[in-house]
């Protein structure tokens, strides 16, 4: 198992926060499923379906957010408050005025959940107090914030704060495609994405394409800055840097394949995994933080 994408954030080097303490930190807020009259319900679940709502490999902390989500269409709700309003002004002679169709969308919307589709997500999280990472495996900040309300609400003062750099990701991220020279450690990849500061916000993307240097830095010289890089990390983890520091499309290489440990049964594979993937990353996210100029001071 790996993450796919990943919203950063810090944490204290180390956290003097134990397994145990997040434990029963989160219990009070454990996942339990939607009621009929519920349209969401969100709380933390168990990694291995053991009970244990953290699962600890090697010190670093793995957690993960369920959601069931109900689905009621804004069209459904419309077209049954249609077919009820019509009723109404065949019995009283006039159409509903726009408060009692407000109301009466409410009722619908009241009537017709309990039998609404339900959706099950999960997002997952990982705590690393040795490095002082907190990591979500989610491709936008929406859905990584849904975790990190959570946990700031079971932790009492979590001592969380975003990633902070000395530089901005798409300024470095520029200066790299226009000197041709990706910083130590990293290989530039084919994937970018060119993007005009001005009102057009006019956007050049490169799929699987080879960065010419002078197609490139012509784009640069008209005012477009780098957005979207795909870089590889030392020959072995791929992925896609974005301007809001965001990681995505996150992929271990075969190197790291080759390497791996063999295993006997899936609780097994599943912490070698696990192991085998903070280690990497925690070495990568450190490795990019330098290349991005190293952390802002508080």
């Amino acid at each position: 198992m790996w993450f796919k994408n990943l919203q950063i954030y810090r944490l204290p080097a180390p956290w003097a926060f134990t397994a145990q303490q997040m434990e029963e930190a989160l219990a009070p807020l454990r996942f339990s499923p939607a009621g009929s009259n519920e349209l969401l319900q969100q709380g933390f679940d168990s990694p291995r379906d053991n009970g244990a709502l953290v699962h600890v490999v090697n010190k670093q902390m793995l957690m993960m957010l369920g959601a069931e989500k109900k689905l009621l269409p804004s069209s459904v709700i419309n077209q049954v408050a249609k077919a009820k309003a019509a009723e109404m002004e065949e019995q009283q002679g006039f159409p509903p005025g726009k408060k009692a169709m407000k109301e009466l969308k409410e009722r619908v919307a009241d009537e017709l959940l309990p039998r609404a589709f339900s959706i099950r997500g999960n997002t997952w999280a990982w705590i690393d107090p040795v490095n002082g990472w907190l990591v979500v495996d989610a491709a936008s900040p929406n859905k990584a914030d849904d975790v990190i309300k959570l946990l700031l609400k079971a932790v009492d003062k979590m001592p969380l704060e975003s990633l902070r750099l000395q530089r901005s990701p798409v300024a470095m991220m520029t200066a790299w495609l226009e000197s041709d020279e990706a910083p130590a450690g990293f290989t530039v990849d084919q994937d970018t994405e060119l993007r005009a500061t001005g009102e057009s916000r006019a956007a050049v993307r490169y799929v699987k394409h080879s960065l010419d240097p002078e197609d490139v830095g012509r784009h640069i010289a008209n005012g477009k800055q780098c957005t979207r890089l795909a870089m590889t990390w030392n020959s072995r983890i791929s992925f896609v840097l974005t301007e809001s520091l965001a990681i995505k499309s996150v992929r271990p290489l075969d190197v790291i394949k080759e390497g791996e440990a063999i295993t006997y049964n899936e609780d097994e594979r599943f912490d070698s995994d696990i192991m085998l993937m903070t280690g990497e990353l925690a070495k990568m996210l450190a490795d990019l933080v330098e290349a991005l100029g190293g952390e802002a001071k508080s």
